[in-house]
């Protein structure tokens, strides 16, 4: 499986986190980004310190 994830800087919204997953996953980037908003909300920061965690794994690509 060579897929990897990596961020989508052209559909971004943020950092492009939310729209490389929903490239990664196949799901559509709305369904990904209300999940993610639906994390902050349910789990506050541990959502946010793993969604710029992905976002700065992604860079070092």
């Amino acid at each position: 499986m060579d897929k990897r994830f990596t961020i989508n800087r052209r559909d971004a919204k943020i950092m492009g986190v939310g729209a490389g997953l929903a490239d990664y996953t196949g799901v559509d980037a709305l369904i990904v980004r209300l999940g993610l908003v639906l994390a902050v909300l349910a789990t506050g920061p541990v959502a946010i310190l793993l969604y710029l965690a992905a976002g700065w794994l992604a860079l070092d690509r």
